[in-house]
């Protein structure tokens, strides 16, 4: 969603692009692998790829079988990640997003996450078009069955977890819209599965309806989700798939920075 700056190609950010795309392909090998074969499978030339296997040496990313010659990636890639992680929040990730989406639905944009079997809200932001602020939700903990990112957390709970989960007491309900019946819930889950994003239809809060997408992190799961909610004359159909796109955009963009990779 946030504009990039365009980036006119130049022999240095190519070599760069080929180096990062060299790391990745490093990552998805099983074992150690052959220079014959990292050049084949990076379409460098064998001197190419040479060149970036011993500069990513030097630097401790990359050691060498003594015994097969073969090439692995080491740890300290990850010593990266858990830099970056320590002093890089979702939340702090996910706010310019929020506040750019609010003003696109014109309603309120809700970063949350699961914590004790609930859906916790960490961050909002209220459109400028709206005069109520909505920050008194954050830290406010709702049900996973009744709120579209709750179902998005349940819908990539493994089905025995799923099914205990179900089975331990009556779903409640919080409205006369609320799904109770644990069947229709595991068809509504299979349905957001399916298409990739959530509704509450007024099932948390009467006159409340909100459209809900998932925050994924480089393993793929769902770690975060983000909500627009609003009053249900508003949110209407039209205008959520209107804006749908924005919001998909948004939580992709947010994922990516996490370290999810589209299609992985």
């Amino acid at each position: 969603m946030q504009p990039q700056d365009k980036i006119i190609p130049t022999q240095s950010n190519q070599s760069s692009d080929k180096l990062l795309s060299l790391i990745e392909l490093l990552s998805e090998q099983p074992e150690p692998i052959r220079l014959q074969d990292i050049s084949r499978l990076s379409g460098l030339n064998p001197s190419t790829a040479l060149r970036f296997i011993n500069a990513l040496s030097r630097r401790g990313y990359l050691a060498q079988d003594a015994d097969t010659g073969r090439y692995y990636l080491t740890f300290k890639i990850c010593g990266l990640a858990q830099s970056i992680s320590s002093h890089m929040s979702v939340r702090k990730i996910a706010l310019p997003f929020l506040r750019e989406l609010s003003n696109v639905f014109s309603e309120s944009c809700n970063l949350a996450v699961e914590s004790n079997m609930s859906v916790l809200y960490v961050e909002v932001a209220s459109s400028q078009n709206r005069t109520l602020v909505s920050t008194q939700r954050i830290g406010n903990a709702a049900a996973l069955h009744c709120t579209g990112v709750g179902k998005l957390f349940l819908s990539q709970y493994p089905s025995d977890k799923l099914t205990g989960l179900l089975g331990q007491r009556p779903l409640e309900a919080f409205t006369e819209h609320t799904i109770t019946d644990p069947q229709a819930l595991g068809r509504e889950l299979a349905h957001v599965r399916a298409v990739g994003f959530a509704y509450d239809n007024e099932e948390c809060e009467d006159g409340t309806r909100c459209i809900a997408a998932p925050v994924r992190d480089f393993t793929g799961k769902i770690v975060a989700g983000i909500s627009v909610s609003g009053p249900a004359v508003r949110m209407s159909d039209e205008h959520i798939a209107e804006h749908l796109p924005s919001l998909l955009d948004c939580t992709k963009q947010i994922s990516l920075r996490l370290g999810w990779r589209e299609g992985a």
